[in-house]
């Protein structure tokens, strides 16, 4: 279980810490947070959803069929899809809120990142924050402040009934599996939306947030391969060598591809 406590002087003065190597502290991930920002990149290679929270809609990328799975990261800790989730990129650290509502920045002390001779330093000599460390919080903070639009935006789409039940069915080693839990834009409810409604999804820009969402639906394949390619890695190493994942389908998977254009 996670462990996260603030990076304080106090403790971590004489501490160092290590960049991750490996995304196994994301392999129980079914799905992650994603905010507006990086929809761009997110949408050419995940398939993007909405899940439901407390009368309100989140925006995340699905990354598993079932509760605990996430068929992205390989059984040696590496990323199989082209993005990877802002969430995950300042691993160990975390943003967290003070009971007076500050914002601190956190460490996972039961990450394996830490320790007292190997790795960077988490402050100067005069005890201001180190260049890394100063660049982790700087990241976080921007990511925060893109959450908090991605959470205006999501509002919006809901207050248009623009988001709906996702039902999926992916075909897997096992047989077709439904999904459930998943949101989608209605397109059918998008395509006739009145014209001061369509103007405010687009004054507010939540109208390329359904248009990445609509287009993101084309990866949804994908995973029910990965799903297959990790069930054989398990049961037939002689199918997977050494256990590893067969990916040859990730070179032509069919979906649209745009040469050079970045």
């Amino acid at each position: 279980m996670p462990n996260y406590q603030v990076v304080s002087k106090t403790h971590h003065t004489t501490k160092r810490w290590q960049r991750f190597a490996s995304y196994q502290f994301a392999a129980s991930d079914a799905v992650a947070s994603l905010v507006v920002k990086e929809l761009p990149s997110a949408v050419m290679h995940l398939p993007i959803g909405f899940i439901a929270a407390d009368q309100t809609f989140s925006l995340v990328a699905m990354q598993g069929l079932a509760p605990g799975k996430n068929l992205l990261v390989a059984p040696d800790g590496r990323w199989l899809a082209g993005y990877v989730p802002a969430a995950y990129r300042s691993f160990p650290f975390a943003l967290a809120n003070t009971e007076n509502g500050q914002q601190v920045l956190c460490i996972d002390e039961e990450s394996g990142l830490l320790s007292d001779a190997e790795g960077e330093l988490f402050f100067n000599d005069d005890g201001t924050p180190s260049k890394s460390v100063a660049d982790v919080l700087n990241f976080l903070e921007h990511v925060q402040a893109n959450r908090e639009a991605t959470v205006r935006i999501c509002a919006v789409l809901q207050k248009h009934d623009l988001i709906q039940p996702w039902p999926i069915k992916v075909k897997t080693e096992s047989g077709e599996r439904n999904i459930e839990g998943l949101h989608r834009i209605d397109e059918a409810a998008l395509n006739t939306l009145p014209e001061e409604a369509f103007a405010e999804l687009r004054k507010t820009g939540a109208l390329p947030v359904a248009y990445c969402q609509l287009l993101s639906m084309q990866h949804l394949a994908k995973l029910g391969k990965l799903a297959q390619a990790h069930a054989q890695a398990q049961t037939a190493p002689a199918a997977a060598p050494n256990g590893e994942l067969d990916l040859e389908f990730l070179k032509n998977d069919g979906n649209i591809s745009f040469g050079n254009i970045h």
